[in-house]
């Protein structure tokens, strides 16, 4: 807890006239609307064996999701109204490689999109008697339904530069479509650079590429692989961004991303800035390894971002990475920072999502853990600090648990009447300690609050940021233990 003024004092602040002046305020106490991005979860893993992966939703209320397959022989696709449903959704294999010449082996990360009323798949592909002679390629399709549909291929997408070239994406930035790709070039070194393009049509570009990123950083080139690849954009308040994969496809394997202006000329390199380190990465606590080849898309309501992606969940790889078969889709929401830049956070365990819960009445504060301490703050970095897993509660009889997403095992749990981040010690009193009867939140029926099981009456609340469970009598009380979901 870092501000100058107290909580009471910035409630005093606001009471009487002057909360007349802030939305939603009445006198003495601060209320947040509900979230723009109400909290959104799902189970992972979305799809095992399944690499590179690209979730596309659609108009039709369809999620249309397809992704490398292990034998690298083949384009699938399945559909599903929900991303969870992807799971159990009859995939159907839309086209599979040549028996010779081009297009006749390592089928690799297809992307499907919808582009002036027809569907397309970008893919990469060798050659049935060069394999490594990887270059990008196009399927078209004009049915309304892409499984069912019939696929024309469009050939390979022609570039100046004919060498070992992968991983198409195209998007749109002010009604200019634009194709950004993975590709080595002998002159600049081993290894693949990122580079973009004006399309004058859904499978050719137009004009000289611009090579707007090459693997330095020792992120970039772990495991003695040279990589940039996988590029995947996304767009929010007039900036775009654009991740992309560094290093060897094994636990090495990392995402990275690339900012520029909409307005900015995007066929100049340098109107391009890198992070300086990655912003999704392996984490050993959650068991997820080289988390990257990500794509993005949108919750059901349409309210929140998905990150998709592919990782494994076991760091030691026998053998060529490419030969084991156990990368697996993946999802999970992003949050976006004060400074309109994504967060990605940590490549969450196995399991349910996490989620976050930011105070009612100080909607910019989440609780999150500082040296195991709950509490509420701000620009919460790491932003996993902030994120819990909701869980059954471990005293059962209809409680629910709070795990911390950084600390799995670790449990929000209220220790004289403090509330505290520690891990299950497996005793009857921590299990009742960190077990809540989830509320409709008693300032704001759309928000939640948390009950302590074995202290009834006793609620999960903020007092000068700190988080601790008490007896509740004012109206100020009440919205102090009142959260959000997001």
């Amino acid at each position: 807890m870092r501000p100058e003024l107290t909580r009471r004092t910035v409630l005093g602040m606001i009471a009487g006239s002057a909360a007349a002046t802030v939305t939603g305020v009445s006198a003495g106490t601060a209320h947040a609307a509900v979230p723009a991005s109400p909290g959104v979860t799902y189970t992972n893993t979305i799809a095992e064996q399944r690499a590179d992966p690209h979730i596309y939703k659609h108009t039709d209320g369809f999620y249309y999701f397809t992704a490398t397959v292990p034998e690298y022989d083949r384009i699938v696709l399945r559909r599903a109204t929900t991303i969870q449903g992807l799971t159990s959704a009859t995939e159907t294999t839309i086209w599979t490689k040549h028996a010779s010449g081009a297009m006749g082996a390592h089928i690799w990360a297809p992307e499907i999109h919808f582009i002036d009323g027809k569907w397309y798949i970008y893919f990469a592909a060798g050659d049935a008697d060069n394999v490594w002679r990887i270059r990008p390629y196009v399927l078209e399709c004009t049915a309304a339904n892409p499984i069912t549909g019939t696929w024309t291929e469009k050939g390979r997408i022609a570039l100046p530069l004919d060498t070992f070239s992968l991983d198409s994406t195209t998007f749109v930035v002010n009604s200019t479509r634009y194709l950004a790709w993975a590709q080595n070039d002998p002159a600049v070194g081993t290894g693949t650079n990122l580079y973009i393009a004006r399309m004058s049509s859904p499978w050719a570009i137009t004009g000289t590429p611009v090579m707007i990123s090459r693997p330095t950083a020792s992120w970039e080139t772990g495991g003695g692989a040279t990589v940039n690849e996988g590029p995947a954009v996304i767009q929010r308040n007039g900036k775009v961004f654009l991740t992309f994969s560094a290093s060897a496809t094994d636990a090495n394997y990392c995402m990275g991303m690339l900012t520029a202006s909409a307005s900015a000329d995007l066929l100049s390199a340098s109107s391009w800035s890198k992070t300086a380190n990655p912003v999704f990465a392996s984490n050993a606590a959650t068991s997820q390894y080289g988390p990257g080849h990500n794509q993005f898309t949108v919750s059901e309501d349409g309210k929140s971002d998905i990150l998709v992606y592919h990782d494994r969940s076991y760091k030691d790889i026998s053998g060529d990475p490419l030969r084991d078969p156990n990368r697996r889709t993946r999802v999970q929401k992003i949050y976006w920072k004060a400074d309109g830049t994504p967060d990605f956070g940590i490549p969450v365990a196995d399991g349910l999502t996490p989620i976050r819960l930011s105070s009612y009445n100080f909607p910019d504060r989440f609780i999150r853990h500082w040296d195991f301490r709950a509490k509420i703050e701000p620009n919460v970095s790491p932003l996993a600090d902030s994120q819990f897993r909701v869980v059954a509660g471990l005293a059962g009889t209809g409680t629910v648990s709070l795990e911390s997403a950084n600390f799995p095992g670790y449990f929000l749990r209220h220790k004289n009447y403090e509330v505290w981040v520690e891990k299950n010690d497996g005793t009857s009193l921590f299990a009742s300690d960190a077990s809540f009867t989830a509320r409709a939140g008693l300032a704001d029926s759309a928000g939640v609050s948390y009950e302590s099981y074995n202290l009834p009456g006793r609620y999960i609340r903020h007092y000068d940021y700190l988080l601790y469970v008490r007896a509740l009598s004012t109206a100020t009380d009440r919205a102090d233990a009142t959260f959000h979901i997001q």
